[in-house]
This record gives C-alpha cells, structure tokens and sequence, in this order.
C-alpha cells in the first residue's frame, strides 16, 4: 500500500523542517511527497534536496496561489494507492502511517480514515468526536481536518479536486473547511469513511488566546464553515441550530466574565453568516 502525501507550502521553513524530519523517522516506507511549493524564491531547495536522498519526493513549483489550487497541482501528479494532505506545519507522531495501513488493510469496506491533533504538549483545539465512529454530514465537522485524512485512490479519482474558492489563499473570504467540502462531496457519492479518535497527529494550537489575530484568523475560518454548509444543501434548520449553539457560547463566556472569549465567538457567528449568504 502506497501512500501519496500531498504538502501545499507557502512562507515557511522550520515547520517544514519538521514535518519531513517526522515523516523520515515513520517505520513504513512506502510513501512519496509531493511538495508544492507556492514560494517565489528557493528557501526549501536546500532543505528538500537534503530529504530527496532518503526518501522519494518531488518539488513542484506552483504559482497560481491557494492551499486548494496547490493540493490540485498535486493531485494530477499522485500515484499511490492511499492519498493524504499533510500541512506544511503539521508533524506525524512514529507510526502513524504504520496504523493507517493496519486499520485500511483490515477494513477493506472502509474508503478513507481520518483522525484528531494535539499540540506537542498535548493541548487540543476544537471539540472532536468523544469516540470513533463513522463519518456523516452532521458530525464530519468534529470528525476530520484537512491534514487528518487518509483516502483510498479510489475516492480522490471519483471526487476530483479541491474547491479552489475554498481555503487559506484563495484569493476569497472562504478560508477554510475546504477539506470538509471534499469529504461532503465524498459522502454524497457513497463513500464510507472513519473518523478514529486513537489516531492522533500534531499541529500548533493556535486559539489558546483570543486576541485580535486569532479573531481575524476565525472570520476566514467561519465564513469558509458557512459556505461550505450552504452550497452542501443542508435542511433548512440545521444552520440556525449551528448558530444558537455558539450564542450558547457567548451567553455562558459573559456569564463567567470572560469577555474576550465571548467576542470571539459572537464574530464567529458574524462570519458564518456572511459564509452562508455567500
């Protein structure tokens, strides 16, 4: 079983640094990376260069920008029979690709797993699934994050690309949940996927503060949640309901005195709102 591993960089060295140095240190080999590279200068050649002479990788430049547009240039250039789409500053723990393998061969019903994060202190963003369980269009939104998925070839093949006006870059105000609308289209076709919740990756947690850039960092995260729940037809209440649960939020922030919590979450429902009547 081959895995394809698809990097969409931009900006960054160090993470990169250590994403490869996770992936050279996985007991299973069986795997090339494609890195495409959204850099306008040569900043990874050196680094890459010294990676390519462990393990098969391949450089890819791609000017056009966006993490959606970038997996795309990536995924006309996958062969292998498992695909997934590492960030450029998420890291594997040791035998992650060992457990994929394990879990696909032995579940061959099963088209695609996905898995949670923590940081490298083991802090958690999000609220994920308390148990493993199978995908659906109610909880694949605390089932799954872009760099957390592991698709069998057939699947990439039937669904096709990315949503390019979805995403970090994409040049709209839809910066995120991309990789949600990939495994909504994936679902729609009758896949079945897994989300297992003893199979964990890393990558910074980035809203233990809820200062002015996380604020700004959760607009595009929200407006992209609202679009992505829009053009996906879901029924007419389930939108509203996403939306009184955050006001929860907010309410129960103000009631313990930490306004800048409930700020944040009162912009989140602001954004989502936007996303939706995008």
């Amino acid at each position: 079983m081959k895995f394809s591993l698809v990097m969409a960089t931009v900006g960054r060295v160090d993470e990169v640094a250590r994403f490869l140095e996770s992936l050279d240190a996985q007991d299973y080999r069986n795997f090339e990376l494609i890195v495409v590279d959204q850099n306008g200068d040569d900043r990874l050649v050196a680094l890459l260069d010294l990676y390519r002479q462990k393990f098969p990788l391949r450089h890819v430049r791609s000017a056009a920008h966006g993490a959606s547009r970038a997996r795309n240039a990536g995924l006309a250039l996958v062969d292998g029979d498992v695909i997934a789409f590492p960030d450029d500053d998420c890291w594997y723990p040791a035998g992650l690709l060992e457990k994929v393998v394990a879990v696909l061969a032995s579940h061959r019903e099963l088209d695609g797993i996905t898995g949670r994060f923590t940081d490298g202190d083991g802090k958690v963003e999000g609220r994920w699934l308390e148990s493993s369980a199978l995908l659906n269009r109610y909880n694949v939104w605390r089932g799954a994050i872009e760099f957390s998925i592991f698709l069998r070839r057939r699947v990439v093949d039937a669904v096709g690309g990315f949503d390019e006006t979805l995403g970090v870059g994409a040049g709209t105000v839809w910066g995120a949940a991309e990789g949600t609308d990939y495994l909504l289209r994936s679902l729609r076709l009758g896949f079945k996927l897994k989300f297992l919740a003893d199979m964990t990756l890393h990558h910074p947690v980035k809203t233990a503060h809820f200062d002015a850039s996380a604020c700004l960092r959760q607009k595009k995260y929200e407006t992209g949640i609202g679009r992505v729940m829009r053009i996906n037809d879901y029924p007419f209440w389930y939108f509203p309901v996403t939306c009184l649960r955050t006001c929860g939020g907010i309410a129960l922030a103000l009631a313990r005195g930490d306004f800048l919590k409930a700020r944040f979450k009162y912009l989140s429902v602001l954004a989502r709102v936007r996303g939706w009547r995008g």
